[in-house]
């Protein structure tokens, strides 16, 4: 609680401040208002008159309720946030490579990010081969997850699975468990793209199944998980789609918040408990450059969470409370022009990310403006977490920033900003509505224009492309090499005769199973695409047999 101010202290303080004001207009202090990317205003000052709040009710300790502090007691003091560094490269044995050096290197957690051939629902055989590998491993079958992971140990080592629905690569990663002799309940990580909605509002080229569809297969998802993998996160609630496609910092809260409401309704709607379900659901978020703007709505975004957890679905296991999420440093703000500058960037990113309270973090090369990482750029990219961790401290105070005015006054100001959002897309009927009607698309459009114009004016200063431009030499945009056009042929051959010699019956048998199980509500679909996985069949087949039964994803485009 605050201690109460007697008339002499606020007299003192009312004069201390009218001599400030008077100073800082004269010592050319601007009288313009400031904004940040969420359009809350800032002021140049912040004193006790900004925030007087309760402690025990808007802060707390961490651990415990309203968790704005953090929702472990020890935080980073007693286990630092998970290196999980995103990968995509090549043919597997390319990505196995960077992998087992980026482990050697610090690296605690596997991320695995697919070729866009295969966020787009289709085997390397069915697009233009010069595409292939640039932009994400190319892993269409359960031997090339072999080969990707050759070398990890699965029942220690969790695994991301950037991987949306059907999530094949997860069926992959379990067929490969069963072969090794790795039992599922060993097997951890998180299905990191299971949120459809985010793919469906943000990602238009990766959405593969209408909206019903994809719906139906996240539950069957969540619910096969709940089943077989206690150590798996089946749900993770993506808001960094949404901002990275031109949300505010608090738009893309409020639109992840209601995403997880919907899911969550979804699952009792299937007839799961909430505490059984959602204490493994996980969020991921962009981290932008606007690092109080971060901070504060990260710090906002787990208190409403642990409130709506309570109080909307009458959650009483604690674990149920904790807003679990992994951070990515925003690729939105890095520049092709000096791309040098933006290890400064990914370092301010990653520190705003730290002191939010994440639980594990990706940290973007310098060079991903230009292309998939070298191998310099990944390694300055796992040591910029290093270097944090071990060098600058930052683990040594949980919430550093806690009771700070300006700190405590913007996630005040970010709830209310949030809570605002919400209450329009709740207004439209929840999340599933808003984003069939394109709501959320159009006001994510209107905020992206707004930044744009903004960069365009000059008004914000984005260095080396609106302001302090140089020549840049020739050495300065060095980007990865295209795949190894031989490489890349040679992995094609060796899929057309993984094909051709596999089981044709058995291939057919799965798929017809697939197809089956799409037309009755009773059979969980996931199972039968972990099934067609071990049967042999590829990304390409299971995606097309469930396109063709429930449907081809159309996103709305809002003009």
């Amino acid at each position: 609680m605050n201690k109460p101010v007697d008339a002499n202290q606020l007299s003192e303080s009312e004069t201390g401040r009218a001599s400030w004001q008077r100073e800082y207009a004269a010592g050319g202090g601007s009288a313009q208002a400031a904004h940040n990317r969420s359009g809350i205003e800032v002021k140049p000052l912040y004193t006790p008159q900004d925030w007087s709040g309760d402690y025990d009710a808007e802060l707390g300790y961490p651990g415990q309720p309203p968790y704005t502090r953090g929702i472990y007691a020890s935080m980073h003091r007693g286990r630092t946030w998970t290196q999980r560094q995103l990968i995509g490269l090549g043919t597997p044995t390319d990505y196995n490579a960077r992998l087992l050096d980026l482990l050697a290197q610090g690296t605690t957690a596997v991320s695995l990010i697919p070729c866009n051939s295969v966020f787009r629902g289709y085997d390397m055989d069915e697009v233009h081969a010069e595409l292939l590998g640039t932009c994400g491993v190319v892993a269409n079958t359960t031997e090339h997850m072999e080969q990707c992971l050759e070398g990890v140990d699965l029942a220690r080592t969790s695994c991301a699975m950037n991987d949306p629905s059907p999530f094949t690569l997860l069926a992959f990663l379990l067929a490969t468990a069963k072969r090794r002799g790795v039992d599922w309940r060993a097997v951890s990580g998180t299905s990191n793209q299971s949120d459809y909605l985010s793919h469906y509002v943000a990602n238009h080229m990766f959405f593969r199944i209408a909206l019903p569809g994809a719906r139906r297969i996240l539950t069957d998802h969540v619910e096969f998980c709940n089943r077989h993998l206690p150590r798996w996160n089946p749900m993770s609630v993506v808001g960094q789609h949404m901002q990275q496609a031109g949300a505010t910092p608090a738009e893309a809260m409020a639109f992840t918040l209601c995403s997880a409401i919907q899911y969550a309704e979804d699952c009792q709607a299937r007839g799961m408990a909430p505490d059984s379900f959602l204490p493994r659901f996980t969020f991921f978020f962009d981290i932008s450059v606007s690092l109080f703007e971060e901070i504060a709505k990260f710090r906002a975004g787990r208190r409403i969470w642990a409130r709506i957890t309570r109080e909307r679905f009458g959650a009483r296991d604690p674990r149920s409370w904790r807003f679990k999420f992994h951070g990515q440093t925003s690729g939105v703000d890095l520049t092709r022009q000096q791309p040098l500058n933006n290890i400064a960037r990914v370092t301010v990113q990653a520190i705003a990310g730290i002191l939010g309270g994440l639980q594990s973090l990706h940290t973007d090369a310098y060079d991903e403006a230009l292309s998939c990482p070298t191998e310099f750029g990944a390694r300055i990219a796992v040591n910029t977490q290093n270097i944090l961790r071990e060098e600058a401290h930052l683990t040594d105070v949980i919430d550093p920033l806690g009771g700070s005015y300006y700190i405590e006054s913007l996630t005040d100001a970010m709830e209310q900003k949030i809570l605002a959002v919400m209450g329009e897309v709740e207004t439209a009927g929840g999340m599933y509505a808003a984003v069939e009607q394109g709501l959320v698309q159009k006001m994510i459009g209107e905020s992206a224009r707004g930044i744009q114009e903004k960069i365009e004016s000059g008004e914000q200063t984005v260095v080396g492309v609106n302001a302090y431009r140089v020549e840049e030499g020739k050495g300065e945009r060095q980007a990865l090499p295209a795949p190894d056009p031989e490489k890349m042929r040679a992995h094609i051959a060796a899929f057309t005769a993984f094909k051709a010699a596999r089981s044709q019956t058995a291939v057919q048998r799965a798929q017809d199973g697939l197809a089956a199980a799409a037309g009755n509500p009773q059979v969980n679909l996931f199972e039968r695409v972990v099934e067609a996985a071990e049967a042999g069949c590829t990304h390409g087949e299971i995606c097309g047999t469930l396109r063709r039964e429930l449907g081809f994803g159309l996103p709305l485009v809002m003009v």
